[in-house]
């Protein structure tokens, strides 16, 4: 196969007209016919890698996701399967390691660092580092897994130490998960070997995170979106940073993937060149992945795009393969192998009350676009020795359930900022347990929410008025064999029955996801309770 455009000379930082030519699945030769650009011409470009991302979170199985992913011009993803294995232990590994080899894109797994996230919830597995090693052992991977545990390595806990130390030996990468950390802790943080970090939502985090000696992964998902903050690092520190989307739902990927990020980079102004280390180069050379960057006996990976503006990708190649182009429509369909762990029997509606102490109690406070929380203090109305919810204040009651137990087990608590006005929704996508989460108005709603998930053993769903509507979730609670666009239309569907009932939040239900994640701060409620990040520790709903 021969391709002619104009050629990505990704050393020179110039382009040329030139033809590539692709034998047996690599590179044979690029010709160069002459400098300068052709604007008749397609840009051939290294193909796009998102260089951190949960495929659980776009709640379609792997080979869906890749069937998606390469119409916008991704070869290659770094993924974290810790969503599943958190559910489904080892088991949940292999189901995404199997069914990420017959995706069309490239799949490259790191082992989950972090299962469960903390020692303060309920999880359906345990990681521990001899897991780990057994997983380094038989599957083919490129790091461990983002370490969550951020206060376990700079208290050097053994655990975690453990486990830093499993991947050192094996000379595997190890990726980094740190909202907010700086100065000696930071410092504590990376001398332990930890190499990139996604979470950093402030600039001057980010630029002290890099002089540090981090990687910065700017982030662009569906709840949380870190580009606007972080994008000049992208001119000032081009070897430093990488483009992500960690958790994207399938409304967010119907407009793109990292291909988006390139997008908004080159109206920001910045270099194309720069631009397509972010996108492309910095990781592959990070992780060390099989995939090429246009240069002779590389394997051909590469994509085709319109022009350098609007950037609409014409063909994706991934091994020699045409596996996208634009003129042709193809309709895949993927086998439906399940798995799951959900054991839980319904909840009952004296488990959702919460007694009056006649004291005021601790609130999260949610935020739109952010996954950090806040707290503040709220005096709430009481009837017949319960507390309710304030409406008028928007403070609404939030459920955490354990799926794993078989008899109910219930946390209460309160939370601002969803903005609903009657109903309730709810999940079994909860990070990163995935432990059943609702929140709403009225606990009649909420139990009926809560209950169509335990019947169906996972999904998403909404109730008003003691109606309900979901989306089925079999795989893991978290994903379904479908596409990208009809998982999307559904998802619309009850993403705006959500908004109809009252939040104007972008994304309410993949920040219902990270009410209960236990490591990003402040205020969060998981199975086992109320706890304050900050302190790392529980603490109680009533009182300052």
């Amino acid at each position: 196969m021969k391709i002619k455009g104009n050629v990505a000379d990704l050393e020179k930082r110039t382009f040329f007209v030139g033809e590539v030519i692709i034998s047996n699945g690599k590179i044979e030769n690029i010709v160069r016919i002459r400098e300068g650009e052709d604007d008749s011409l397609s840009y051939i470009l290294p193909g796009l890698i998102d260089a951190h991302v949960h495929i659980e979170s776009t709640m379609v199985t792997p080979q869906y996701f890749g069937d998606h992913v390469v119409k916008h011009g991704t070869i290659g993803v770094v993924t974290d399967p810790h969503e599943i294995s958190n559910v489904c232990g080892e088991e949940g590994f292999d189901y995404m390691y199997n069914e990420a080899k017959n995706a069309p894109v490239s799949i490259h797994f790191g082992v989950p660092s972090c299962v469960p996230a903390t020692p303060f919830e309920s999880s359906g597995a345990v990681f521990d580092p001899a897991t780990i090693e057994r997983i380094f052992q038989n599957y083919k991977t490129v790091a461990l897994s983002e370490m969550m545990n951020f206060p376990g390595v700079i208290n050097h806990l053994p655990d975690v130490m453990q486990k830093i130390d499993v991947a050192k030996r094996r000379g595997k990468v190890i990726d980094g998960h740190a909202p907010a950390l700086i100065g000696k802790d930071l410092n504590k943080y990376v001398d332990a070997g930890i190499s990139t970090d996604h979470e950093a939502f402030t600039y001057d985090e980010a630029k002290e995170k890099i002089r540090s000696g981090m990687k910065i992964q700017i982030r662009e998902g569906s709840a949380a979106r870190n580009f606007e903050a972080l994008h000049k690092l992208i001119t000032e520190y081009p070897e430093r940073v990488m483009f992500c989307t960690d958790d994207a739902h399938p409304d967010t990927l119907l407009h793109g993937h990292i291909d988006l990020l390139v997008k908004m980079a080159i109206a920001k102004g910045h270099n194309i060149f720069n631009v397509l280390k972010a996108a492309s180069v910095n990781a592959i050379k990070h992780y060390d992945l099989p995939l090429g960057t246009l240069k002779v006996n590389d394997n051909a990976d590469f994509i085709l795009v319109n022009d350098l503006v609007s950037f609409t990708i014409e063909k994706t190649v991934l091994g020699g393969e045409i596996v996208y182009d634009k003129n042709q429509q193809n309709k895949s369909q993927f086998p439906s192998n399940v798995v799951n762990q959900f054991n839980v029997d319904p909840v009952i509606i004296d488990q959702l009350k919460v007694p009056d102490k006649q004291m005021p109690v601790k609130v999260i406070v949610a935020q739109d676009g952010a996954l950090i929380t806040k707290s503040i203090m709220a005096k709430l109305p009481a009837e017949n020795g319960f507390l309710h919810t304030d409406v008028s204040h928007d403070i609404l009651k939030i459920a955490v359930v354990n799926r794993y137990d078989k008899i109910p087990k219930v946390q209460l608590g309160f939370v601002h900022g969803f903005g609903l006005k009657n109903g309730a929704f709810a999940s079994s996508i909860a990070h990163d347990s995935h432990n059943l989460i609702c929140v709403g108005v009225d606990d009649h709603d909420m139990m009926m929410a809560i209950n169509t998930l335990i019947a169906e053993k996972g999904g998403i769903g909404v109730c008003a008025d003691q109606k309900s509507d979901l989306i089925p979730l079999p795989v893991g609670g978290l994903m379904a064999n479908e596409t990208i666009e009809n998982m999307a239309v559904k998802y619309n569907k009850l993403d705006q029955k959500v908004k109809n009932l009252g939040s104007a939040f972008q994304a309410p239900f993949m920040t219902l996801a990270f009410m209960s994640l236990l490591v990003i701060p402040a205020l969060k409620l998981g199975d086992q309770g109320l706890f304050d990040v900050d302190k790392f520790d529980f603490v109680d709903l009533y009182g300052e």
